[in-house]
């Protein structure tokens, strides 16, 4: 068992090394120190971010905070206007929106084509909306880049997701119909169930969820008496809550109310996807395999480092434990400057993860295709990362010292091998 004082000797020959050790040489160990921190933690928080901005998108933009949905055996939601008055009444709450939906087609080119022509056709799901309603929900009206959103006077306008258009669809797929040759001002006809409306474009919505780019929205009112909704119950509720709020919270409110019996109630994390989750751990995974590399690359330099500094220092070891210094306490000298390096360059990393790279990225997420990506970093995964660092770097500072202390003294202080 290693005495207090073998510590007290190890920390103060560590102090002295790393003092008189040269500044690049020291600089250079932790700056690979702060860059296998990074690479721990960064490359696995950007893959993550890749999904976890997609996410993100959908909650905000599409089921806000918590979502009421019908029943897979329902039509809609039923008893809606009496739920809509539970809702208001449960605290949190800071906006609702209840939108109707309906799978229909959209047609541009009634008016011109020939008997001959194909017609120029495309299926989506179309909503009712409450303008002012989704856009305290949802911020819809912020997504439109060509036209103007929706008020509450607008029949007969409707939005397009600009996937329902040709000129926006990235590829040339004859499985995803698009409408050729329109835009804002256009007429197209919509057929819902056998109703058939002239509508005129108004604003095209471009977003990276699905959700809106395929669906074209409505006024409620308009698109309920095509649907012959006239009873009140919708298809979707959705809710935005305060900032403190809790959508467990308010889902689980819901449901001790009964309301699961007539509707599927869900928070933004219940409603998203199976394979997103999925997709999540397989990116974690990764982040870990390549952060792993780093992580041996450190190790492997540490080591280098601390074996050439114990092989160089062989004749004052030897002196050293000559003259009554237990090796114990010269090994544990070697972990107190691998600890050092390591516990310098995680600090220095984290300085750079959460004061920079993190605001960063949540200024200016990375434009991907289907998401903006940004960095996740949880505070508790970075610290068991700087936890993995420090534990290899120990281990990797204290097996060259072992292997150079073990020698005989009087071989050590002679130089022989």
């Amino acid at each position: 068992m290693l005495s207090p004082l073998n510590y007290r000797i190890g920390f103060f020959l560590a102090i002295r090394q790393i003092r008189r050790a040269s500044l690049w040489t020291t600089g250079l160990i932790i700056f690979v120190m702060v860059l296998t921190f990074l690479n721990l933690v960064v490359v696995s928080g950007i893959l993550v971010g890749l999904i976890q901005g997609s996410i993100n998108a959908w909650r905000s933009e599409y089921t806000s905070d918590v979502i009421i949905s019908t029943l897979d055996d329902k039509k809609y939601i039923e008893n809606s206007t009496n739920l809509l008055e539970l809702i208001k009444s449960i605290p949190g709450i800071e906006s609702v929106s209840a939108r109707y939906s309906e799978g229909g087609t959209l047609e541009a080119n009634y008016k011109t084509r020939k008997d001959t022509d194909k017609a120029n056709v495309a299926a989506a799901q179309i909503f009712g909306i409450n303008p002012s309603d989704e856009q305290s929900a949802t911020g819809l009206g912020d997504k439109i880049f060509e036209g103007s959103y929706l008020t509450s006077g607008d029949y007969d306008k409707v939005l397009l997701g600009y996937f329902l258009l040709s000129q926006y669809v990235p590829v040339d797929d004859p499985n995803l119909a698009a409408l050729k040759n329109v835009g804002v001002g256009d007429k197209i006809r919509i057929n819902v169930n056998g109703v058939i409306r002239e509508v005129t474009v108004k604003g095209i919505i471009k977003s990276k969820v699905d959700g809106l780019t395929r669906n074209a929205f409505m006024l409620d009112s308009q698109f309920r008496s095509m649907i012959g909704r006239n009873d009140g119950n919708v298809d979707q509720i959705v809710m935005k809550l305060s900032p403190h709020a809790d959508p467990i919270n308010v889902r689980d409110a819901l449901t001790l109310h009964g309301v699961d019996q007539y509707a599927k109630v869900q928070t933004y994390a219940d409603a998203q996807p199976k394979f997103l989750k999925d997709i999540i751990n397989t990116f974690n995974m990764l982040g870990a395999a390549f952060g792993s590399i780093g992580l041996i690359v450190a190790s492997i330099t540490i080591f280098i480092v601390v074996f050439i500094n114990a092989l160089t220092r062989r004749k004052y070891i030897g002196i050293m434990k000559g003259i009554g210094i237990h090796g114990r306490a010269v090994e544990i000298s070697y972990v107190f400057q691998s600890a050092f390096y390591a516990l310098f360059g995680s600090g220095i990393g984290l300085v750079l993860l959460y004061g920079l790279l993190v605001p960063a990225f949540i200024a200016h997420p990375i434009d991907f295709p289907f998401s903006d990506g940004i960095l996740v970093a949880p505070l508790s995964d970075t610290l068991f990362r700087v936890g993995l660092l420090v534990f290899a770097t120990l281990v990797a500072g204290y097996i060259p010292a072992w292997m150079i202390i073990r020698k005989n003294t009087l071989d050590s202080i002679l130089g022989r091998n």
